[in-house]
């Protein structure tokens, strides 16, 4: 498995510092290395880089592959822009001298644009400084309100065939409900009813006949 070119931590929590390092690329991360060729410190702004060029693109010549994140100060510091340099040499479109004058061009211009955005930083208030981030937040709260507006009408628009396919089901179940509790009521009452009713209609007919009766019986004695 061939070398790599990678971070390893160093550093307390919240500040992190790293070196940059050859590493087997069996190894683990904050394992044993082969060589350290540069340190990187990203609590700075801009962050603080020292890299050996040449010595990383001596590996890079041999097949070190570097992590994502050392690319990307590889690209910052130049180091890819001289190994490309470096194959035009051995290709023999350049000479050594016209190589490292072309990459010293290039560090110049690097350092020009590094100071300037010091200078930039260093003149801005707190004030402004502050005003700027709260812009930038503002930006990026309403680029996630757009997205989660389109999401919900995404949402919103598949939901009327589901709604569809449902309601007739509960226009069936509250029609059941009314029709068939009516009925029940009504079979039930009618029997109670009818039961009071023949007791005081019976009670109201056997009075008078006992009375009848007790009188007749009076008149026979007296006659």
């Amino acid at each position: 498995m061939p070398a790599k070119i990678r971070l390893q931590r160093y550093g307390k929590k919240g500040m992190p510092f790293y070196h940059i390092v050859i590493a087997d690329g069996r190894a683990p991360r904050d394992g044993k290395y082969i060589e350290r060729i540069g340190t990187y410190n990203p609590i700075k702004q801009p962050a603080d880089i020292s890299i050996d060029v040449d010595q990383a693109v001596a590996w890079l010549n041999k097949g070190a592959q570097p992590t994502d994140t050392v690319r990307a100060i590889l690209s910052y510091t130049g180091v890819l822009y001289k190994n490309h340099l470096m194959k035009g040499v051995t290709k023999g479109a350049l000479t050594e001298e016209q190589a490292e004058a072309k990459f010293q061009i290039w560090l110049k211009e690097k350092e020009a644009k590094i100071e300037g955005k010091l200078k930039e930083t260093q003149s801005l208030s707190k004030d402004e400084l502050k005003a700027r981030h709260e812009a930038e937040v503002k930006i990026k709260e309403e680029r996630a309100a757009e997205v989660a507006k389109k999401r919900a009408a995404e949402i919103a628009a598949s939901r009327p065939a589901k709604i569809e396919e449902e309601a007739p089901e509960v226009v069936e179940e509250v029609v059941e409900t009314v029709v068939e509790e009516p009925k029940a009521e009504v079979v039930e009452e009618t029997p109670a009813v009818a039961e009071v009713v023949e007791p005081a209609a019976e009670a109201v007919v056997e009075e008078p006949v006992a009375e009848e009766a007790k009188e007749e019986s009076e008149e026979t004695k007296a006659e």
